[in-house]
C-alpha cells in the first residue's frame, strides 16, 4: 500500500481515546510486514518489535498516537443525545455529521435546541447548548445509546489537489502512517539498533499511553512523532510552518539537543526539506511522558506540518509524510556510527 492508502484506512478507522480498538486493530493489520511481533499491552498500547542484527543492540522507540478526539453521551433530552466532549471545539459542532459508537453504529448530527437558534451571528454555542440527532424516539434512543457511548466525526478521508489529504483523525494517524512508512524502507536491511514502534493510546486525554508504553519498553531513546500547526490565512509567521515544507525539528530545553542535531544534519545531508519548531516548555505532545519514564529517556519530537487540527477536516501533505519518514529512517540507519 502507499502512504495515501494507508492514511485513508486509519483515517476511516475510529478510535476515540480510551477505546482505540477499531485504530489498533487496522494499524496492527497495517504495521505486521514489517516487524517481528506485533501485540498490545494492558493499557490498550499498539507495540512492534523489529529486532537489531546483533544482540544487546540500543533500542529506539518510535511513538505516534493512535487515538481521535470525540464526544461522549452523558444523558438523554426527548431523543436527543447531551454530550461532552474531548479535544473539540464547540464552536465547530452545529450541523456537523457524527458517528455514535453503538453496535452497529448510528449516524447523527449535532444540532441545537430550537429555542438557542435565535443567537446573534457572531455568538458561539456553549457545549451545553447542543445535542445529537440520531432521528429517533425518546424510547429508542434510550434503549440503543447508553450513556458512556463515544461519538467520533462522521467524515472519510479524501484527496484534495494532487497531494494534500482531508480528513479525520490525522492527528494522529498520519503520524502512524510514517511509522509504517518508515519501517518499509527499513525492511531490508540490517538494523543497527531495535525499534520498537508504539501506537500509543489517550494521547489526546491522559497521556497514559506513552508513559506506560515507554515505562514497559525501556528503550535507550525515543523519537515522538505528532502533528503540529501548519499555516493559514490568519496566523502568526512564527508559530506555524507551511504545508509542504517538510518534518518540522523540535528544539527546546526538553529535546535531547544531540538527537536534534543529529536530525538537522541528516536533513541536510540528504537534501530532506525541513523546519525547526522552537519548543520552549512543555511539547504537548507524548515526548512530555516519555522522557519521565524510569529514570529518563532521551527524547526528540518530529512534527507533520497540519491545518484544522481537531476538527473532522484535519489537512495535511502526503509529501510531507514521505520526508518525515525518510528522516527518521536516516537517524536510524546513522546509529551504526554510535
Amino acid at each position: 500500500m502507499n502512504l495515501q492508502d494507508i492514511l485513508f484506512a486509519l483515517s476511516r478507522a475510529v478510535g476515540p481515546s480510551g477505546a482505540e480498538r477499531g485504530a489498533a486493530d487496522a494499524a496492527k493489520e497495517l504495521l505486521r510486514p514489517y516487524v517481528r511481533s506485533v501485540t498490545r499491552d494492558v493499557m490498550g498500547n499498539l507495540i512492534g518489535i523489529r529486532t537489531a542484527a546483533t544482540r544487546g543492540a540500543p533500542c529506539i522507540l518510535l511513538d505516534a498516537h493512535l487515538d481521535e478526539v470525540g464526544l461522549i453521551v452523558t444523558g438523554h433530552e426527548e431523543g436527543f443525545l447531551t454530550f461532552t466532549a474531548i479535544g473539540v471545539d464547540p464552536r465547530i459542532l452545529p450541523d456537523l455529521e457524527v458517528l455514535v459508537l453503538t453496535d452497529p453504529p448510528l449516524r447523527g448530527v449535532v444540532s441545537c435546541p430550537s429555542q438557542t437558534c435565535t443567537k446573534e451571528p457572531d455568538d458561539a454555542f456553549s457545549m451545553d447548548q447542543l445535542v445529537i440527532d440520531c432521528g429517533l424516539s425518546a424510547e429508542e434512543a434510550q434503549a440503543r445509546i447508553p450513556v458512556g457511548t463515544r461519538v467520533v466525526y462522521g467524515t472519510q478521508p479524501f484527496l484534495m489537489g494532487q497531494s494534500t489529504v482531508c480528513g479525520k483523525s490525522l492527528d494522529d494517524r498520519a503520524c502512524f502512517a510514517i511509522l509504517i512508512r518508515v519501517m518499509e524502507l527499513l525492511q531490508d536491511e540490517d538494523l543497527p539498533v531495535d525499534v520498537c514502534v508504539l501506537g500509543s493510546v489517550q494521547e489526546e486525554y491522559t497521556g497514559l499511553g506513552a508513559a506506560v508504553g515507554a515505562y514497559n519498553m525501556m528503550p535507550d531513546e525515543a523519537i515522538v512523532v505528532d502533528v503540529s500547526f501548519a499555516d493559514t490565512p490568519d496566523s502568526q509567521e512564527d508559530a506555524t510552518k507551511p504545508l509542504g515544507s517538510g518534518p518540522m525539528i523540535g528544539v527546546g530545553p526538553a529535546m535531547n539537543r544531540r538527537m536534534c542535531q543529529s536530525l538537522i544534519d541528516l536533513a541536510k545531508e540528504g537534501e530532506i526539506p525541513y523546519t525547526v519548531e522552537i519548543l520552549p516548555g512543555y511539547t504537548g505532545t507524548n515526548a512530555d511522558d516519555v522522557q519521565m519514564a524510569r529514570d529518563g529517556i532521551p527524547v526528540v519530537c518530529v512534527s507533520l506540518p497540519l491545518r484544522y487540527m481537531h476538527t473532522p477536516m484535519e489537512t495535511v501533505d502526503l509529501a510531507d509524510m514521505e520526508r518525515c519518514a525518510q528522516l527518521i529512517a536516516a537517524y536510524i540507519r546513522s546509529r551504526k556510527e554510535g
